[in-house]
């Protein structure tokens, strides 16, 4: 079979029959799925964390702890929440460590005020920084909920499953975040174009994480 009648093949596979391969043997095909969720794993952890370069530390650290547990995987939920729930454990542990940092030098006066980090290379900047900004300040519950769901277009159920929490709890984080973003920005906002994961950045994540598998 040539390259691009295999690429069409696996074009049609679902995420469960890829994991099937590579537990089987096709490790390379891990790199299919890494470039597939990449944005979505950057977009979910940007939301926690508000830190490009950390939040893609985090997504490789994430990669590698899926792939080591893909053996784990009981497919009773789609490898995309499975994954998801893998992310947003790993932030939430960054998140608490940095916390902990961040205590431990208010209490020694060492305090650093200039904790944002713009994304510089976003078009209409100025928009979509002002747009980044004000989600940044959505209390961390709401903040999530409105990325997994607005920003990403995670289905409902894939967002419940991926928090554990129940439908209507979903449905009013996301109008409370919508509210909330709305009062300041009213309908200056395109939800879809935040937190751009660009392919010079995928590449980055991918080439290190298979590196790391390969070895």
């Amino acid at each position: 079979m040539t390259i691009a009648g295999k690429n069409i093949v696996l074009n049609k596979m679902s995420d469960e029959e890829i994991v099937n391969k590579i537990l089987s043997g096709e490790t390379r095909l891990y790199e299919k799925l890494m470039r597939k969720y990449n944005q979505q794993l950057y977009r979910i952890s940007m939301s926690i964390i508000n830190d490009d370069k950390e939040a893609e530390d985090i997504m490789q650290t994430a990669y590698l702890n899926a792939f080591r547990q893909l053996a784990n995987f009981k497919q009773r939920s789609t490898f995309n929440t499975w994954l998801t729930r893998i992310l947003i454990n790993e932030s939430l542990l960054h998140k608490k460590r940095k916390q902990k940092q961040e205590r431990t030098l208010m209490e020694n006066n060492y305090i650093d005020h200039d904790d944002y980090t713009p994304l510089n290379s976003l078009m209409n900047k100025e928009l979509k920084l002002l747009l980044e900004r004000a989600v940044s300040t959505l209390p961390e519950k709401y903040r999530m909920v409105f990325v997994m769901r607005e920003v990403q277009g995670m289905s409902t159920n894939e967002t419940m499953e991926a928090l554990n929490i129940g439908e209507s709890n979903v449905k009013i984080r996301l109008n409370r975040a919508k509210d909330m973003l709305r009062a300041e920005l009213n309908n200056y906002w395109q939800p879809q174009e935040l937190y751009e994961f660009n392919l010079v950045r995928c590449d980055v994540i991918v080439n290190y994480v298979m590196n790391e598998i390969l070895k």
